[in-house]
């Protein structure tokens, strides 16, 4: 995630801030709660800087929420957990999608901003896992920008994608298509395609076997 700065909460923590993470967190959480209604653990992949997990998990009191990150991102998360504790939001765990998954069962799995940033390789890898820890009727959501085959993107999302590309030829805005031929063949059955607010966008499918 891009755009870090650095907060103070009232216990003198200082905390590391997205501010994609802080501008989106109010749409998402409002889809997220009609998403999740009948949801009881959710596995967040890609929690960044863990403001996400901070402010979800006490807005789904219902549900148990399961951060996640590579190694090198579980202090940032922890920071927030620490800060900001809710009863509901479990302990940070190390997750690197295209090595073993857990072998806990959510009944949803969730990621924002991560499918432009992963390698397309990486992306599969991370679909899979999601479809290998669902049971039937799971929910997998991903938001973020993406591109589509016959639809024009935004100016800004092609400056976006431009951006990506340049930093590293791995990245970039992804095909909803190709998303969705992927999570296919692994039972995931597209459910929900939302517009967001600044040309994002809330996929959802739900595992049908």
């Amino acid at each position: 995630m891009n755009g870090f700065l650095l907060a103070v909460n009232f216990s003198l923590t200082i905390l590391p801030i997205s501010l994609s993470c802080q501008n989106n967190r109010d749409p998402i959480i409002e889809q997220l709660v009609l998403l999740f209604k009948q949801t009881s653990k959710v596995l967040e992949i890609g929690s960044g800087t863990g403001q996400h997990a901070a402010w979800f998990a006490p807005r789904l009191p219902w549900l148990d929420w399961q951060p996640s990150d590579l190694e090198n991102r579980q202090d940032d998360i922890n920071k927030w957990l620490h800060a900001y504790p809710a009863p509901n939001l479990c302990k940070p765990i190390v997750l690197n999608v295209c090595e073993a998954w857990p072998k806990t069962p959510y009944d949803a799995v969730f990621s924002a901003n991560t499918s432009h940033i992963l390698s397309w390789k990486n992306v599969k890898y991370m679909i899979t896992g999601a479809a290998s820890v669902l049971p039937k009727d799971g929910i997998f959501c991903l938001y973020g920008p993406f591109k589509f085959r016959d639809i024009d993107m935004a100016p800004s999302n092609i400056a976006f994608d431009k951006r990506l590309k340049e930093s590293s030829p791995n990245r970039g805005l992804r095909q909803v298509e190709m998303i969705d031929e992927i999570a296919q063949r692994l039972g995931l059955q597209m459910t929900g395609n939302l517009s967001m607010p600044k040309n994002n966008r809330i996929l959802s499918w739900r595992k049908s076997k």
